[in-house]
């Protein structure tokens, strides 16, 4: 009988350590889209590797230390912000006027606030200017002219717009803008070639953002996501990323989402709230829920992209319907998972 109840006890106990929730968890994407072995050079695929590794573990160094999901979305997401490989900040596409107009947004899971903005120009991290519009201001979101005096108000870092350009992608709005028969407006003042890095960007396609959700040490999660749009938008397009619910959500109450795709689509399928909707109202699991929304709802509309979530018990998910994601998560006790390719775990 003791040998029994030993057994038991040993059971219990190694089930236990397996299913243990980890302190804390950090899922990153940098886009989804046209994205195969064949498109991407060798060189290409060890420049992403190495930058998603760096991003991920930047954001896991933070919250191992304690720090909170909001600071290590912001630490992610800045040095995603600065690389010419991403769809962001300084890798950010232009639109057809040859300008860099750039969307950013954050939530907060805790509390449920928000901060968004769009369309900005001169602000070298989004993402910053995002969370400050959370926290600095009475509002959820600031747009163009308005966003950019907010920006120089609150303290956010100033950069000519200049800085943000790349070489590959004003090559890439050329070639739509001719595809479209458009005219191609004269370069930016004080643009320069880019350096090598620059030259590594893969284009894939009109999905490009970056996003990183996080679970905390105190059980919070956030989310965060940034974007230059896509290449050649006109009007004042505005895609899903500064949009809370469509392309950003969070919530202590079901999970973290950051999205990345058509915008469009995402937009009218409140894509990141709907996966949070599975998760709270319904009993999916994270995973179950991310499919849910983007292999079945999604797809069906006809859309592309895909979504990274955490939830506050740990699980942390990742669904697209393209033939790639950048893409890696990291959680206490557990390894750094990277992966770009559909045959990649």
């Amino acid at each position: 009988m003791r040998t029994f109840a030993l057994a038991v006890v040993l059971a219990s106990f190694v089930t236990g350590s397996a299913m243990a929730q980890p302190k804390w968890a950090i899922v990153v994407h940098g886009g989804a889209g046209v994205i195969e072995r064949a498109d991407l050079t060798p060189e290409q695929e060890a420049a992403y590797r190495a930058a998603l590794t760096k991003v991920t573990e930047a954001g896991g160094e933070v919250l191992a230390k304690g720090g909170s999901a909001l600071d290590a979305i912001e630490a992610a997401i800045h040095l995603l912000e600065d690389d010419p490989l991403f769809n962001s900040g300084r890798g950010a596409v232009f639109t057809a006027e040859g300008r860099n107009e750039l969307d950013a947004s954050i939530m907060d899971g805790a509390t449920l606030k928000a901060g968004a903005v769009a369309g900005v120009t001169r602000t070298r991290h989004p993402i910053s200017l995002a969370r400050a519009v959370m926290e600095k201001s009475p509002h959820v979101m600031l747009m163009g002219a308005g966003a950019d005096t907010f920006s120089r108000e609150s303290g956010a870092e100033q950069v000519e717009p200049a800085y943000f350009f790349t070489e590959r992608r004003w090559r890439s709005l050329e070639k739509f803008l001719a595809e479209q028969k458009l005219p191609v407006p004269s370069r930016p003042t004080g643009a320069v070639v880019a350096d090598e890095a620059a030259a590594l960007a893969h284009d894939e396609g009109k999905y490009g953002t970056v996003g990183v959700v996080a679970l905390d040490q105190a059980g919070h999660v956030a989310a965060g996501t940034s974007t230059g749009g896509t290449t050649g938008k006109r009007w004042g397009r505005v895609g899903d990323s500064p949009i809370i619910g469509a392309g950003n959500y969070a919530s202590d109450a079901s999970c973290a989402v950051s999205a990345t795709g058509t915008g469009e689509y995402f937009i009218r399928l409140t894509v990141a709230r709907e996966v949070c909707a599975l998760v709270e109202h319904k009993g999916l699991s994270l995973q179950a829920a991310a499919d849910e929304v983007i292999q079945t709802k999604l797809t069906a509309l006809g859309g592309d992209g895909g979504v990274i979530a955490v939830a506050p018990d740990g699980q942390m998910a990742w669904s697209y319907n393209t033939s790639g994601m950048y893409r890696a998560r990291l959680a206490a006790g557990e390894p750094l998972s990277v992966g770009i390719y559909k045959d990649e775990p």
